[in-house]
């Protein structure tokens, strides 16, 4: 007879299988059938609102692990409250304006917008923002993302510009938003105003220098000095300015010196400072001759270097005396302080820059020149008229364009500003009522927000929302009133945004509207600038959340570090500055960049970005989302091939483990599980670290720290399962009675780990636990269409051992091990060849080894150690024993020497009572009493 036949070995045709990245389409296609998200927002109706607001990402380009990243932890989210009984509503979004989808269309499409009707152009931009809207949503699909794909808010949706109006109308109507002319980041790449939230800040080689401006009126208070060769000298970085020098500011208590050179020339400069500059001008003696604050020279005149005009002495604290000369360089139309202090001052505002970044006509000689141009031409000048006192090459932290990553230059232009400062204190104290995940995120928000100057909401752009502002032609004042923004919401709502390009003002505002400042009717001009990005995507907590998911606040933001500066914190402004509710979020997360296996960010020219279609196509998608789960992601998440083969590995122990209990449950039925009463203690062990991992996995998806899911699941999988409890059981599970308690106890506990495990880790492997979940036994009451749609187990307390018996089976474990090692031993001596040929004899050398063996009396160790026969001995060891000391237990003795009896055939242990019965003289009794219990006997 065949008696492996006659042994329950565990089912091998069961569904899940390998080539699961070939399936995940395929169940893709199921679950759009089912409509598995409604049916989750439906099964979840009434319970408890867990809302997360997606951050909308830029729909210029195709999916990449950023992307990745963002969308799997999102999902992780949402599973896992949605399978912990809170109703889940995600709609995904899209940021559709800005100038990147400008720039692209113009150099793919080769695009003449200039050429174009705003409309047509605008018609360009929302094609392409669309197209892009369709790949990316695709991908997010492709990933496992459940959410409402058929209705995503998009920016330029005209439903979405409507409220958007709104949002800028209430702000207007608090008077934080105002027009005003003064100094902007401007790139002239791209001729636009750009806010700090699109700067970025590289290292670029530059000259800095040192240049004489001489004295043309010191007030009378300079006497014994040579005026003609009397000097003050500043320092600047950025050459190209100099042609917009209107003053120069010193700190009024410093103290400023006249230092007189071996050339007999005289230099006015921080006393502070004069070391330092002297010798950078070649010069190793000098004279002090006199000193004074800096108020002594206020209201002094000097002549410009290289241009007929004069540059007043101002008074400025910010002057500081760590760089320069302490003589600060002053250009009203290149700088915020030098802005506010001319205004001060009444000086008039220059702008000698266009906005494609070249020098106007007020720059004489260099009109025509970009910036960059000049520099050298001006350094030239100044060289040959002797202006320039010294120079030095340096490397300095400069501003860049975020899109063009051109540099960009200071520019004072009229625009359009939030006037954050009105309201920043509001703003803060609306931070502390938020949970920030990590907890320094409030100190950086808060740090961020009282650090920021007035926030520059207008773009020289055609693609992006019109700012809903009408002049009047008498006037000339600007119009934002409730009456024209309820005109200009309601035709967006309509007609979209492309309405405001196409018709006249007289056709936008109501019939007979007159200008509430002046009361004329003579007509109307539109404003041509449109909102910043960020207003769009700052704007979707009221335009997209409260209006279409009908929810206000939501739970939980969730985004990269960058958007501190950016949607957190522009969603934050628009809340408390239109509406005053506090934050539009109550938790708010970040996750760090995804970069190379090396830590180097991934670009295309250095070859080292994945692809996360690639991945899909070679490893799964479920694999893309462990790697999502598989490390902190509020730090930089490294990846590569070698990182996505080793989490393969940690992928399979999980499968692996859900293969032997679904291979061991056929046949089981989950509605007749085994009572705590009559279940084997082993079992009811299991249970019990069970519970632990669904404690440890609660609290962890609470704390959105999913790598301590995946961490704790894996653990329990190798350490638990694999490694004691599941080698244990074989015996009883494939040589028990089919039926028998025995084998029905490991099922039940094994049924119970499967259900549990499956679902705990649903949120991250969606797809392989949804394989599970259509392939293992259900109890009545579970929803069989979709693991989502089941809630996660609570602890199994009736089946929970109390704490001194799991100290009792800590114990059996390092027992174990310390067996083991010895086994090896034997093993290693030829003594014995498989474990189930051993016999144990275990003799206690100590106290601590007699209380651990008094404390297993009673377990079947031979079960335990997987041996034949253990026994606790007393005895001194065989000297033909392979004998060792234990490593957990020191005074511990083990003795291994070769089993007595014959191997079963069936169930291969050595027994004497191999060959007690007749019918089955190769077996034991154990396994002639089951095999005649067989149908077939």
């Amino acid at each position: 007879m065949d008696y492996n036949k006659t042994i329950n070995l565990p089912k091998t045709d069961f569904p899940m299988r390998a080539g699961l990245p070939k399936r995940e389409p395929e169940m893709l296609r199921r679950w759009q059938e089912q409509d598995v998200y409604k049916e989750l927002l439906k099964k979840n109706e009434g319970k408890p609102l867990f809302s997360l607001h997606d951050g909308p990402p830029f729909s210029n380009g195709a999916l990449h692990m950023g992307h990745a990243l963002n969308k799997s932890i999102k999902d992780f989210i949402t599973r896992s409250y949605a399978m912990r009984g809170y109703y889940t509503p995600y709609i995904p979004g899209w940021d559709n304006h800005g100038m990147p989808i400008e720039s692209a269309i113009i150099k793919e499409q080769k695009l003449n917008r200039k050429a174009m009707s705003v409309p047509e152009f605008r018609s360009a931009c929302h094609a392409y923002a669309q197209h892009y809207v369709d790949v990316q949503s695709e991908g997010f699909q492709r990933m496992g993302v459940i959410g409402d794909w058929e209705h995503p808010y998009l920016t330029m949706n005209p439903g979405f510009e409507a409220e958007e109006v709104k949002v800028f109308g209430a702000m207007y109507k608090k008077g934080y938003i105002y027009k005003g002319f003064k100094p902007v980041y401007w790139c002239p790449h791209d001729e636009t105003a750009l806010a700090e939230a699109e700067i970025e800040y590289q290292d670029d080689p530059c000259t800095t220098v040192y240049v004489k401006f001489p004295m043309h009126d010191d007030c009378g208070k300079l006497s014994g000095v040579d005026h003609s060769r009397l000097f003050f000298v500043i320092w600047t970085t950025t050459i190209w300015t100099l042609p917009g020098n209107l003053a120069i500011a010193l700190h009024p208590d410093e103290s400023y010196a006249l230092v007189k050179a071996s050339n007999g020339e005289v230099y006015i400069m921080a006393e502070a400072l004069t070391d330092k500059v002297m010798k950078l001008g070649g010069f190793d003696g000098y004279e002090i001759l006199e000193t004074h604050p800096g108020s002594f020279f206020e209201g002094m005149l000097a002549d410009h270097p290289f241009l007929p005009k004069t540059s007043r002495l101002v008074l400025a604290d910010y002057v500081t005396m760590d760089s320069g000369t302490g003589c600060v360089h002053t250009a009203p139309g290149f700088g915020a302080d030098d802005y506010q202090t001319c205004k001060r001052y009444g000086i008039e505002m220059v702008v000698p820059v266009d906005d494609q970044g070249r020098h106007t006509d007020y720059a004489g000689k260099y009109a025509g020149m970009s910036t960059d141009e000049s520099n050298p031409v001006i350094l030239a000048d100044m060289k040959e008229s002797g202006m320039l006192f010294a120079q030095e090459d340096i490397v300095h932290s400069y501003p860049h364009c975020w899109r063009c990553k051109h540099p960009i230059i200071f520019r004072a232009t009229p625009q359009w500003f939030c006037s954050v400062d009105s309201f920043k204190d509001e703003a803060c104290a609306a931070c502390d009522d938020v949970r920030w995940v990590p907890g320094w995120g409030i100190d950086r928000m808060k740090a961020m927000i009282r650090e920021r100057t007035d926030w520059c909401i207008s773009r020289q752009r055609r693609w992006g929302l019109p700012i809903p502002v009408v002049y009047c032609k008498d006037c000339g004042k600007p119009i934002c009133t409730d009456e024209t923004i309820a005109a200009i919401s309601a035709l967006f709502e309509k007609e979209g945004s492309n309405a405001w390009f196409a018709k006249e003002a007289e056709e936008i505002l109501p019939e007979g509207f007159t200008c509430p400042h002046c009361g004329s009717k003579a007509g109307f001009t539109k404003e041509e600038d449109t909102l910043d990005g960020w207003f769009d995507s700052g704007s979707t907590h009221f335009a997209a959340m409260k209006r279409d998911q009908g929810f206000w606040p939501a739970t939980v933001y969730m985004e990269g570090l960058d958007q501190y500066r950016g949607w957190f914190q522009s969603s934050l402004l628009t809340a408390v500055g239109a509406f005053g509710n506090g934050a539009p979020f109550k938790e708010c997360i970040t996750h760090g960049w995804t970069v190379d296996g090396e830590g180097k960010a991934m670009h295309k020219s250095l070859g080292n970005g994945m692809d996360p279609y690639e991945i899909f196509d070679k490893y799964g998608a479920d694999l893309l989302r462990l790697w999502a789960a598989s490390a902190d992601y509020h730090a930089d998440m490294r990846c590569s091939d070698g990182i996505f083969k080793q989490l393969s590995q940690n992928y399979l122990k999980f499968r692996n483990t859900a293969r032997y209990c679904l291979g061991n449950l056929d046949g089981f039925d989950p509605n007749d599980l085994v009572p705590a009463a009559e279940m084997e203690e082993l079992d009811r062990w299991a249970v019990t670290r069970l519970n632990a991992l669904i404690e440890k996995c609660f609290q962890a998806y609470d704390d959105y720290e999913f790598n301590a899911v995946t961490h704790a699941v894996n653990e329990f999988c190798v350490l638990d399962m694999s490694n004691f409890y599941l080698d244990i059981i074989k015996d009883r599970l494939y040589c028990e009675e089919t039926d028998g308690l025995k084998r029905r106890s490991a099922q039940t506990a094994l049924f119970l780990i499967l259900d549990t495990m499956t679902k705990i880790m649903a949120p991250i492997l969606c797809f392989t636990c949804d394989e599970i979940w259509q392939a293992m036994p259900h109890r009545s009451g579970d929803d069989v269409r979709n693991v989502v749609l089941n809630e996660m187990n609570q602890p199994f307390t009736d089946y929970a051992l109390d704490e001194a018996a799991m100290e009792k089976w800590s114990t059996v474990e390092k027992l174990r091990d310390d067996v083991n090692a010895v086994l090896e031993a034997a093993r290693a001596e030829k003594k014995i060849g498989k474990a189930l040929e051993a016999h144990v004899a275990l003799h206690a050398g100590d106290d601590a080894a007699a209380a651990a063996l008094v404390q297993v009396m009673g377990l079947n160790l031979a079960e335990l150690f997987i041996v034949s026969d253990c026994q606790i001995s007393n005895a001194e060891p065989d000297s033909a024993a392979t004998v060792g000391q234990g490593a957990s237990f020191p005074g511990l003795t083990v003795e291994i020497r070769e089993a007595t009896g014959e191997k079963c055939e069936r169930c291969w242990m050595h027994s004497p009572t191999v060959g007690a019965d007749a019918d089955h003289p190769t077996l034991c009794a154990r396994c002639a009493a089951v095999v005649r219990k067989l149908p077939q006997f």
